[in-house]
Formats: C-alpha cells, structure tokens, sequence
C-alpha cells in the first residue's frame, strides 16, 4: 500500500488547520489557567492561612484550573497531529509565535492585562517573521 504525495503532504489549508489548532487551544488553556490563577489569589497567602494542602486544595477545586489543563492537553495532542504530517521546521516556530501573538491579544481582552507597545510591536514582528517562514 502505498501513500500519495497529497496524502503525505498536506496542502497550505490542512497545515493551517492544523497549527490553528494548536494555537488556539494553548491560547485558551493558558488564559483559562491564568484566570484561574487570578481568582483563587496569591497561593503564599493562602499557604500561611491554610498551609501546603489548602495551597493545593484551592488550585484543585477551582473549575477554571481543570478546564485550561483540559486546552493545553488538546494543544499538546494536536501538536503531535501537526507534527506528524508536517515539517517540525514550519509547525515549531509558528505554533510557538502566534501563541505569543494571541496570548497578547487574549491577555489585553480577556485578563484585563496591560500590554504596552513593545509587546504589540513584537507581536508584529513575530507575525512578519511566521509570514517569511511560510513563504
């Protein structure tokens, strides 16, 4: 049995499909963690009230906490897909920067963080650098 070239290479939409997923679902298990980390607090306060086990009894009752390891478990897995069908010299540095690049935006919209301009610029510089990569 043998695989045609098309099956064994994925065109531009299949590969964009898949390091999408990658990007999109770490983007969303890291904001999903960080929020979780946002609403149970300073873990050290916590563990002089309560000690180790109340340090890790918040973290493990927090809803938001298992639902971003869930996304970066997907992330993980949809990583070894995309690495599977395509070149590791195209998915590792434009899952790895775009992650960045949403993580900002996610980070300015979701968290309520701020993110200066030399964030917004090296998000842009980032992009550019994937674009010539794929290019």
């Amino acid at each position: 049995m043998t695989t045609s070239f098309a099956a064994a290479h994925p065109g531009f939409l299949s590969a964009a499909a898949m390091i999408a997923a990658v990007v999109l679902c770490s983007t969303t298990g890291e904001v999903l963690t960080a929020a979780a980390m946002q609403s149970i607090g300073d873990l050290d306060d916590i563990r002089a009230r309560s000690g180790m086990a109340g340090a890790i009894r918040a973290v493990l009752t927090s809803p938001l906490f298992f639902s971003g390891v869930f996304f970066l478990a997907l992330a993980f897995f949809a990583l070894l897909l995309a690495l599977n069908h395509l070149d590791l010299s195209l998915v590792a540095p434009a899952s790895a920067s775009l992650t960045l690049v949403t993580n900002a935006v996610a980070g300015k919209v979701f968290l309520k963080e701020n993110v200066d301009h030399r964030r917004w610029a090296a998000a842009l510089l980032v992009c550019l650098g994937v674009y010539l990569l794929a290019h």
